[in-house]
């Protein structure tokens, strides 16, 4: 397989994922606790809020509080496929699922134990976090979704264009992968805690903004993506993968 000028040649070897089993990453775990962190801290601290932006010539807008971070796990999710095949791609996906339904039964938990007779904090801590199981719920099913079609947009991308173009397969898969999450996710987690009128203007908004994202941080994605390949001197493409999301295996 021929690698393009975009993909850093030298000293970089373009491999099909399936031949590389065995094969010691130096970042790969890294790379997969960063987009767990991304993931449960966006969930946890921002999801739940309506912000507010008043954008010049335009007026305010109304977006959700975790579109500022969340996106980034996107990002990384982009840079996980392109560097280390779908199928890692996928691990870390489940990875980042199993991490947030913890997160969520801690949440639950911690809400519904009976507070101690001196200690006023119980208000406060069920007000911020005792929705979080059901936006927790719509969020890693919305994830997961559309994690696994980020991905598999992506690897599919990578062989058709054979390497070349990486921001087409970066801001298509990020179209088709937001498009799932947004469709899921907001439905789930806000129908009947929001208005419906705010939870759509909320969904579409927070699509585009999350597209933008993508599209602004392209120049960093090719960055990271040239810095890992040289990292690990690989170049993968999907050419033979089993696509199904239903596993771990690499």
């Amino acid at each position: 397989m021929t690698l393009s000028a975009e993909q850093e040649p030298e000293g970089i070897r373009a491999v099909n994922a399936s031949t590389v089993e065995g094969h010691r990453f130096r970042y790969y775990d890294f790379a997969m606790a960063a987009f767990c962190t991304i993931l449960i801290c966006s969930n946890l601290i921002g999801a739940g809020k309506a912000a507010t932006l008043d954008l010049p010539l335009y007026g305010p807008v109304v977006f959700g509080a975790g579109i500022l971070f969340f996106p980034l796990s996107y990002v990384l999710g982009d840079v996980l496929t392109e560097v280390y095949g779908y199928a890692r791609a996928r691990r870390v996906v489940w990875a980042g699922f199993g991490a947030s339904l913890f997160a969520a039964f801690m949440a639950w938990a911690v809400v519904t134990m009976p507070p101690a007779p001196d200690w006023t904090g119980q208000d406060a801590l069920a007000a911020v976090f005792g929705q979080v199981p059901r936006i927790f719920l719509a969020s890693i099913l919305a994830f997961w979704a559309g994690e696994i079609a980020n991905a598999f947009v992506l690897a599919r991308m990578k062989v058709l264009t054979k390497g070349r173009w990486l921001w087409t397969r970066t801001i298509g898969s990020t179209v088709v992968g937001q498009g799932v999450d947004s469709l899921i996710f907001y439905p789930l987690a806000f129908l009947g805690v929001w208005q419906t009128s705010l939870v759509i203007q909320v969904m579409v908004t927070n699509y585009l903004l999350k597209v933008l994202w993508e599209i602004v941080l392209t120049p960093l994605t090719y960055k990271i993506v040239a810095w890992f390949k040289r990292a690990e001197g690989l170049d993968i493409y999907d050419t033979t993968t089993d696509f199904t999301p239903f596993r771990t295996k690499v």
